[in-house]
């Protein structure tokens, strides 16, 4: 896999470089969470430092955000260059003309054929909105992936473009693999698993591949509660998927390798949190692992009143002796908020939820195998 530091001459060169902006944003179009732009900056910082002309291109699933334009002026603080907003892909053409700085496209999931990852859509990208790739000032010179929360999808922006563009990882990408490969590779003994959060469908897929490769899954959040619905527990109005059955269908649910909750904490007939009895069964069982990957709150943990389980869990792994490794948006923004948890205490902390996952349990990322990552 071709990274940035191959590509030998990057003065003027006009490179679309697809970055991570998924971000958790308050009412008043706050960004509440900065890790994931700031680990962006050293790519972006690499790419201006030696005269290229950058476009980003973006997605955020915050329905609550109409546009990435009213998030531009956090955007230049944070990243330490003016960043300038692009609203339709036909603009491109004319704002590498003028460059003002950075630039950065509406969210990509707005425009047809992203999510489809359409080969056309592709084309169009790469061509800088131009009808065709020709020589001269349309078009980009170099694509460069460095969102690797989002290479578990197979989209326009992440797969399709490398057929138009010569392509390379950003130094992000290349640091995930490593710090990853290092952790999948470790021993199953003393590798434990912790998995919890909402996305219960994505990460059953994975549970099911870290049975051969870990020791013990600890569970939390809604896949907990899936799996303690079909084991015949009443879960009273807790949030479960309706499809539970099918969604579990495969997996050993009696595996003395799940660890489910044993206890719970419970406000209006739904369980929002694990309880003591869970907690310390869970930190004993992180304290003797040597290696720790954890993706997913166990509960509620935006309110301070269901956060205990989330907050005793991060301490744990924290403190622990192991290889630690942690990721994903609702697991970064909890360590955010638990302001006596300090980031420096992981070993890593990825950027990626869904596609670290997927990674560890040794799938295929789609934006990774468009790279060449796996040849």
């Amino acid at each position: 896999m071709k990274t940035v530091l191959d590509i030998l001459d990057l003065k003027n060169k006009k490179v679309l470089l697809r970055v991570d902006f998924d971000l958790p944003v308050s009412e008043k179009d706050e960004i509440q969470e900065k890790f994931r732009i700031e680990k962006q900056k050293p790519t972006i910082d690499y790419l201006i430092e030696r005269g290229a002309k950058v476009v980003m291109v973006a997605h955020i699933s915050d329905p609550d955000v109409s546009s990435f334009g009213e998030l531009i002026p956090q955007l230049h603080i944070i990243l330490g260059h003016e960043v300038g907003f692009i609203k339709n892909i036909e603009d491109i053409e004319k704002y590498l003309a003028s460059y003002p700085g950075v630039g950065l496209l509406e969210n990509i999931r707005r425009f047809p054929g992203e999510i489809e990852n359409d080969p056309g859509f592709a084309k169009r990208l790469a061509a800088a909105g131009s009808p065709e790739l020709v020589e001269g000032s349309k078009g980009f010179d170099i694509y460069i992936n460095n969102d690797f929360a989002v290479s578990h999808r197979n989209h326009a922006s992440v797969s399709a473009i490398t057929e138009f563009l010569p392509s390379y990882a950003g130094l992000l990408i290349k640091e995930e693999v490593a710090r990853l490969q290092k952790a999948a590779d470790a021993p199953k003994n003393g590798k434990v698993v912790v998995v919890g959060g909402a996305k219960a469908k994505t990460k059953v897929p994975v549970i099911k591949k870290f049975l051969d490769s870990a020791e013990l899954i600890l569970l939390g959040g809604v896949v907990a509660n899936d799996v303690l619905k079909e084991r015949g527990q009443d879960m009273g109005d807790s949030v479960v998927d309706a499809n539970s059955k099918e969604l579990l269908s495969g997996l050993d649910i009696n595996s003395l390798q799940l660890l489910v909750p044993e206890d719970f904490v419970v406000f209006d007939n739904k369980i929002l949190d694990i309880g003591e009895k869970t907690i310390q069964k869970y930190a004993d069982a992180v304290s003797r692992a040597s290696v720790v990957i954890w993706n997913g709150p166990m509960g509620l943990f935006e309110n301070p009143a269901f956060s205990t389980g989330t907050q005793n869990i991060a301490e744990a792994i924290a403190i622990s002796d192991a290889y630690k490794i942690i990721g994903g948006g609702d697991t970064i923004s909890a360590i955010s908020k638990f302001r006596n948890i300090d980031m420096s205490k992981f070993d890593f902390v990825s950027t990626g939820g869904g596609a670290m996952l997927a990674f560890l349990a040794g799938q295929r990322l789609p934006g990774l195998e468009a790279l060449g990552y796996y040849r």
